[in-house]
């Protein structure tokens, strides 16, 4: 007889990787800037580095959409309410993510003077729908613009795929894979759109979706009943095969530091070779998060040692800094942009960017998700009914009302 799998808790694999992601997002960005992006096939490597996006965002559809995958198979199991998620989003990203655009608008010398518009666009994390409003110090910032659309877009997709519970679970993989499979066509889209300059559709939600909908495939594999038969059981199979998915990995890599998947650095890609990366993405995302969440039980000595653990903790404040720090090593380290140098203008880029992030970590992130946590508790328990009977009658503490489910994975979503 099938059973539902216990659910997750914390997953220490999953945090080492996303600290992966955040240095390979770091190593692209310097490779960049001291021109090791030359055209050479190191080069390519370096550049294609930006694949590890695909992770950030693979991991964050895993994280975010577990709870619904497991309510989907389980009708005692409750997801957090809208209001309650939103919330939660909001504290993880904003705090730690306006002090950068202060820092960044209001004292890096490449970035000033900032007009108005750049100010809003980068607050409001708007700048990937507004022209001209990326600015040095938070080009990056672009990801997690993309990935903000992709927090509000999750209740909405949720209550599309309601009725696929119970039974009809066995139906949301297949529908989300479609859904997958279509959204490649976007970059097409994208092209024909009569946007202003400075504006690149393709970089919109509908165009990294199959990298955030990996993600939530992942998540469908890991609650899907156990033992389960046909394709959905491969796959399966197929996500515990560590030394076999690493090597799709690689190979998926490989293909992306291609042409097939358009040119490193800056320049513009056709449409196909846009879904082409996507469809990279996708392998590569799948192959390396596979064999840590449908796998649990396994460990991963690399990925739980101490060092990646606190990297995986502070790396969204190493996404959000890395850039910031880079532009002020130049000068410190007397090294000219574009000149070379990228192993010595890394190794001082990561250290700096640790330090920074942090700090970061520890003076802006915990105390303000703390603060969120006991602000809920607090009102958790103002509305809590008060117990009735006499003191003399009852040793027990008073009952509260039910609450919705503490969100195991908050700790961990991405970014």
């Amino acid at each position: 007889m099938s059973s539902t799998p216990p659910v997750a808790g914390f997953n220490r694999a999953l945090e080492g990787m996303r600290a992966c992601a955040a240095v390979g997002v770091m190593v692209t960005h310097v490779a960049f800037q001291t021109g090791s992006v030359d055209g050479s096939w190191l080069g390519a490597v370096w550049g294609r580095f930006d694949m590890a996006v695909a992770l950030f965002f693979a991991l964050s559809g895993y994280l975010l959409w577990r709870p619904h995958s497991e309510a989907a198979r389980d009708p005692h199991r409750k997801v957090p309410g809208t209001w309650r998620y939103l919330r939660h989003r909001v504290v993880r990203i904003w705090p730690a993510y306006v002090v950068v655009v202060v820092v960044v608008l209001s004292l890096l010398p490449d970035a000033r003077p900032a007009s108005l518009t750049v100010w809003i666009a980068n607050l409001t994390l708007t700048q990937i729908y507004v022209p001209l409003t990326l600015t040095a110090g938070l080009t990056q910032m672009w990801s997690l613009s993309v990935e903000v659309s992709f927090y509000l877009a999750l209740p909405l997709i949720a209550w599309l795929m309601l009725r696929l519970r119970g039974p009809a679970a066995r139906w949301r993989i297949p529908v989300l894979v479609t859904t997958g499979v279509i959204s490649l066509g976007w970059a097409w889209v994208a092209d024909a759109l009569p946007l202003e300059a400075g504006v690149e559709a393709k970089n919109w939600l509908p165009g990294h979706l199959p990298w955030f909908l990996c993600g939530l495939v992942l998540a469908e594999l890991g609650t899907a009943e156990a033992g389960a038969a046909g394709m959905r059981g491969r796959i399966a199979r197929l996500g515990r095969r560590r030394l076999l998915l690493a090597a799709i990995a690689v190979v998926a890599f490989a293909i992306s530091c291609t042409e097939l998947a358009g040119p490193t650095g800056l320049a513009p890609l056709e449409p196909w070779q846009f879904a082409v990366k996507m469809v990279l993405g996708v392998i590569i995302g799948f192959a390396l998060i596979a064999p840590l969440t449908l796998n649990p039980g396994r460990s991963h000595r690399f990925l739980d040692s101490a060092p990646m653990q606190a990297l995986g903790r502070w790396s969204y404040s190493i996404f959000l800094w890395h850039l910031v720090v880079l532009a002020w090593v130049f000068p410190l380290a007397g090294i000219v942009p574009f000149s070379g140098s990228m192993l010595v203008v890394l190794a001082l880029t990561l250290l700096l960017t640790i330090g920074v992030s942090a700090a970061s970590y520890a003076w802006i992130e915990e105390p303000t998700r703390h603060w969120l946590r006991n602000s809920e508790a607090r009102a958790t328990l103002s509305v809590a009914p008060r117990d009735r009977a006499p003191r003399d009658q009852s040793n027990q503490p008073p009952r509260h009302v039910d609450r919705e489910p503490r969100d195991e994975y908050d700790r961990q979503q991405s970014r």
